[in-house]
């Protein structure tokens, strides 16, 4: 049902030629309702969850993906990382106000209790992410040390990985790699092997890596390619082919079938 004179429109979904038509009239509203409407009849199961995806704003669209991981007996911790690890700080702020005014639910509180022991630390720590400065040789230390304890703790890491800037966290890693003589991510594997869950390890790895990560698990691929569709699907391309040594397009090619492969390819839009 259209919005009546004097409503105040809300936050309301925006395909991405949409998106560029506000502020919203309220014609621009109905429409947007009775398209939103439209395509629920139409469209089921995957290929109708990317096509409503592309019709949010992007926070909307995350607030979405949130609330849906917790959801249900389990917990989507895949989907919790890709967006918790990869996102700035900007970001994240946005999507909690998006999914305050979505569901009238505070996310810390929500995220926190689906959740426990270290890993609930990491998440909580990413909620409050900074991109502050540091001290690289102090930071550098700091790890080296950690890395000696024959009883791993993650605290070290967590705060240093969730309140350093993309940049300077890449020099501290690099130079930490040097040190070490292997990849983050196996010096992290080798000192929690046995210690730690493997998706609070996981996380550990997704910001080692300054916020790049492959992820195959199909519907945090799909929420990827819609998230990442307006603003940098080309760093995400990149990335991927960096990372596999394959690339995006030929990737969703043999995973996904069908209309809903025609759809992300779509997204991706070239093979690399």
């Amino acid at each position: 049902e259209c919005l009546k004179s004097g409503d105040s429109p809300p936050q309301l979904p925006g395909a991405s030629h949409i998106r560029m038509w506000a502020p919203y009239t309220l014609d621009c509203v109905c429409v947007l309702q009775e398209l939103d409407a439209s395509l629920k009849k139409v469209l089921s199961g995957d290929l109708q969850s990317l096509i409503l995806g592309l019709m949010m704003i992007p926070e909307q669209f995350e607030a979405h993906r949130l609330r849906k991981a917790m959801e249900g007996a389990g917990t989507d911790e895949e989907t919790l990382l890709e967006m918790l690890c990869t996102r700035t700080p900007q970001q994240l702020s946005d999507i909690r106000a998006a999914y305050s005014q979505e569901y009238k639910r505070d996310l810390e509180k929500d995220l926190i209790s689906e959740t426990s022991g270290d890993f609930s630390k990491l998440i909580e720590a990413l909620l409050k992410k900074e991109n502050g400065p540091g001290i690289i040789d102090q930071d550098i230390a700091s790890l080296s040390e950690e890395l000696k304890n024959k009883k791993p703790a993650t605290d070290i890491w967590i705060k240093i990985l969730t309140t350093r800037n993309p940049d300077y966290l890449r020099i501290v890693l690099e130079k930490l790699e040097f040190e070490k003589g292997q990849t983050v991510e196996d010096t992290l594997e080798g000192h929690f092997k046995g210690v730690l869950s493997g998706d609070l390890k996981k996380g550990l790895k997704t910001l080692g890596k300054t916020g790049l990560c492959v992820f195959e698990d199909a519907p945090v691929v799909q929420g990827v390619m819609v998230a990442h569709s307006e603003e940098d699907l080309l760093r995400v391309r990149v990335a991927y082919l960096q990372s596999t040594g394959t690339s995006l397009y030929t990737a969703l090619q043999k995973q996904f079938k069908g209309e809903l492969q025609q759809g992300l390819l779509a997204i991706c839009r070239a093979e690399d």
